[in-house]
């Protein structure tokens, strides 16, 4: 890849989160933008809304894929939403579009995200997010990062 191409990075988290998990998205989306990948998220609130408003301080562009087919559903710092009409489905096309996700916090479909992005190759960089054992043997397949600069900078430099 073009060295200077920009980086699709993905930031999946819940509709709903608490103050701290919203202000890590938060910086995450900021950074995002300073160095220059474009934000793709589910387009809610929460942890989406969170990281679109960090993007948009910084000038950075964030793309908003949502479950509905209503564009005004958009949280107000999504710069391009994408209707889709698909519902939870359209986890799939978020995972797809990024090169790497970054995930913070999160429920069951932000689960399905993580799942689909592992099942399909793309690198997920976790805060405060899942764990995942089978058998009781730990499966170490989310990237951890000590803190959302450290997210940013490896799901850059895992995005292909």
């Amino acid at each position: 890849m073009n060295k200077n191409a920009r980086r699709y990075i993905g930031v999946i988290g819940g509709y709903t989160c608490s103050s701290e998990e919203a202000r890590i998205a938060e910086v995450v989306g900021r950074e995002l933008a300073r160095q220059g990948a474009i934000l793709i998220c589910g387009g809610e609130g929460g942890i989406m809304e969170a990281a679109c408003k960090g993007a948009q301080t910084e000038g950075g562009i964030s793309i908003g894929i949502l479950p509905g087919d209503k564009r005004y559903t958009a949280n107000p710092y999504v710069m391009i939403p994408i209707v889709t009409g698909f519902g939870p489905a359209r986890n799939i096309i978020i995972v797809r579009s990024s090169q790497a996700l970054i995930a913070i916090g999160g429920g069951y479909g932000t689960l399905s995200e993580i799942s689909f992005a592992l099942k399909f190759g793309v690198p997920v960089i976790g805060l405060n997010t899942w764990n995942f054992s089978r058998s009781d043997q730990t499966d170490n397949s989310i990237i951890r990062a000590g803190d959302a600069l450290s997210a940013v900078q490896l799901a850059i430099e895992l995005a292909e």
